[in-house]
């Protein structure tokens, strides 16, 4: 069964890998755009990168990889899917920056026990049948003291669960958003363990593309949207962050937000 889920998302992502023109990619944009609070958060955590070795697992077109690169991290990117991580080596040339590529399964990992000082995944883990195998082999690949940092969109909000049976040409059939209590087996696996969650009144802006813009999910990812177009957002996105600040305020709400990050040290 692992296998052929595994098979079914390579497939979908090689064939997005085809489509991908490197050229519209604004790396910058994805860690440092105002709608870009998980990556933000990321950094906050990890700080200063120059000279650390990093595994960008599950790399997709290589954003991660780039921008770390460009921050002075030994950079290797991963992916089960050979396409991405092909793109991903065409757009760190187009920024003049050094990455490795690598094709691997993220829950048997061909790297050796205490490699990297860091392993970052962005939007993996719900494409993954056991989430718990790559916790654990991320874990396995660090360096003592290293750290693992992702995130990932969370399972429990309805609002969002409206939208992906709605997605369905621009989402795989068997990716499952993340339940939050995963944190603590990630506590359990880690010395320490930072997270936090993103997007509550946000998702105003999710809405807003749909009822007031006619952008059906199926003709645009909403989550590359907001990227694309973080500029034409950002007065409407800061006001509502403010919302998102109070609202997490009451524990309980904060599953109810689209995505997790997660920073934890071994």
């Amino acid at each position: 069964m692992q296998d052929e889920i595994l098979r079914k998302e390579q497939d979908f992502h090689d064939r997005w890998a085809a489509a991908i023109d490197v050229e519209g990619i604004h790396v910058k944009d994805y860690f440092e755009a105002c709608t870009a609070p998980e990556n933000r958060f990321i950094l906050r955590q990890l700080g200063d990168v120059c000279g650390k070795s990093l595994l960008d697992l599950g790399c997709g077109a290589g954003e991660n990889s780039v921008y770390f690169a460009s921050k002075g991290a030994r950079c290797v990117a991963a992916d089960y899917s050979p396409g991405m991580v092909e793109v991903a080596l065409k757009l760190a040339e187009a920024n003049g920056v050094r990455v490795e590529g690598q094709v691997t399964n993220a829950m048997d990992m061909n790297f050796p026990d205490n490699t990297f000082d860091i392993v970052y995944a962005s939007n993996l883990l719900h494409h993954i049948p056991d989430p718990t195998l790559t916790i654990r082999e991320a874990h396995r690949v660090l360096k003592p003291g290293g750290q693992f940092c992702f995130w990932d969109p969370l399972q429990h909000n309805p609002l969002i669960n409206v939208y992906r049976r709605m997605a369905t040409a621009v989402r795989t059939e068997d990716e499952t958003p993340l339940n939050i209590e995963l944190v603590n087996f990630i506590k359990s696996q880690f010395s320490q363990t930072c997270y936090d969650t993103f997007w509550i009144a946000t998702l105003w802006i999710f809405l807003q593309f749909y009822l007031i813009e006619r952008v059906h999910p199926n003709e645009e990812r909403y989550w590359k949207k907001i990227i694309l177009e973080h500029e034409r957002l950002q007065p409407e996105y800061q006001l509502l962050e403010k919302w998102d600040t109070l609202l997490k305020k009451l524990p309980w709400l904060k599953r109810y937000a689209w995505n997790l990050a997660v920073v934890a040290t071994k």
